[in-house]
């Protein structure tokens, strides 16, 4: 089967109808939980049956160790691919107050590309804590990483001391200007994978501390972040924001095109997901006006029972915007913030304001995408590229 014609059977399969244990023709086939695949109701009921399989921690490890299994499993990553030289490319240093920006990228696989903004802090000594800033699906002349939400939480965190990675999704950014599309069947297992290897980059770099890794993105960001949280324990703080749900399942196939929530044998959610990042701290952000509405009854309970098995219930936060709508605007920001300063030991001296406790971005410098670029006439894309829409080898 040719691999855009399999990606076409993925997409329409459908999966209101789960294969039965034991069916062997419908246990064949990927059962894709996506968009709204249940009720708000289902979403309850389910929680319910999966807390019904576990009641103490060695019972819920276990499950959550099933649970990462089948991520991995249904994105194509079992077992986790080789990891290639990172051949890692970062110049074009851009001095801001108490900031740098650089272009960066690195080869998550021979020939495949990962693009995006290095973003460190300036007169800093000393090991740095690293966090990865993945983006969402907002498009236009300035979307993903180029947004001005994403540019300046990068910049906020940097001048607090963290050493940030902002990347491109498939088909985004950079990756969209030589020609990627976003609709690459392989857009889950690559957008997961790379995240991985995003941090192999940042702990390459010698003032980065390998033991203090955060992660934050939005919306399809905000399931980069818990996917590649749950799978990958280096990860030591997290804050997916209005993502965590247990009826949505991501709208996106770069999210939920395969089979990594459900099989003949065991269902999950992406709310359970989230959870698999206990006990490290986790931020929930939610609001009101999307499908994260019912986060402060529904998810967050039930990932808080999970932190609980673990004496970490403190852990765990939902900050919830009830009169708010889908988006990293500045309210999230300035939710994230703390919970990051707190639990990566960053530095608010000059950012944060005594008086009302507003983390300050008006020193930020907003960029154009054509500063933001990678490679251009200057810096040519490395020949060994893979070509656009080029299936990439695992």
């Amino acid at each position: 089967m040719k691999l855009h014609h399999a990606f076409a059977v993925l997409l329409t399969w459908a999966c209101s109808a789960p294969a039965a244990i034991g069916d062997d023709h419908a246990a064949a086939q990927p059962i894709l939980c996506r968009g709204h695949y249940h009720s708000e109701a289902a979403a309850v009921a389910q929680l319910s049956r999966m807390a019904a399989t576990f009641g103490d921690l060695p019972q819920w490890k276990a499950r959550a160790a099933r649970v990462r299994q089948q991520i991995l499993s249904g994105a194509g990553l079992a077992p986790l691919p080789e990891r290639t030289p990172l051949n890692s490319i970062i110049h074009n240093q851009r001095n801001y107050p108490g900031y740098t920006v650089e272009a960066a990228a690195f080869e998550a696989r021979p020939g495949f590309f990962v693009y995006g903004n290095l973003y460190r802090p300036r007169d800093r000594e000393g090991a740095r804590p690293g966090i990865l800033c993945p983006h969402g699906h907002a498009r236009g002349p300035a979307g993903g990483r180029y947004r001005a939400d994403q540019q300046h939480r990068c910049a906020t965190l940097a001048r607090m001391g963290a050493v940030v990675f902002s990347y491109d999704m498939i088909g985004f950014g950079d990756s969209e200007h030589l020609g990627w599309d976003h609709g690459h069947p392989q857009a889950l297992t690559l957008q997961t994978w790379s995240s991985i290897r995003a941090i192999d980059f940042l702990q390459s770099l010698p003032e980065v501390d390998d033991r203090s890794i955060g992660v934050t993105g939005c919306s399809s960001g905000g399931t980069q972040t818990f996917l590649l949280t749950a799978v990958d324990d280096r990860v030591s703080v997290s804050a997916p924001v209005v993502m965590v749900s247990a009826h949505f399942f991501g709208g996106c196939h770069c999210e939920s095109g395969m089979p990594i929530h459900k099989t003949a044998t065991l269902e999950t959610n992406n709310a359970e997901i989230a959870a698999l990042a206990a006990p490290r701290p986790l931020l929930l952000v939610s609001v009101g006006g999307d499908w994260t509405k019912n986060n402060p009854r529904v998810e967050y309970p039930y990932i808080g029972n999970v932190y609980q098995l673990y004496n970490a219930r403190e852990r765990v936060a939902n900050r919830h915007f009830a009169d708010e709508g889908h988006g990293y605007q500045l309210s999230k920001r300035q939710a994230m913030y703390p919970f990051m300063v707190e639990h990566l030991k960053l530095d608010p001296a000059g950012v944060l304001d005594g008086d009302g406790g507003t983390f300050d971005e008006r020193h930020n410098v907003l960029e154009t995408p054509a500063q933001m670029r990678v490679f251009d006439a200057q810096h040519p894309l490395p020949k060994t590229a893979l070509k656009p829409g080029s299936r990439v080898a695992f």
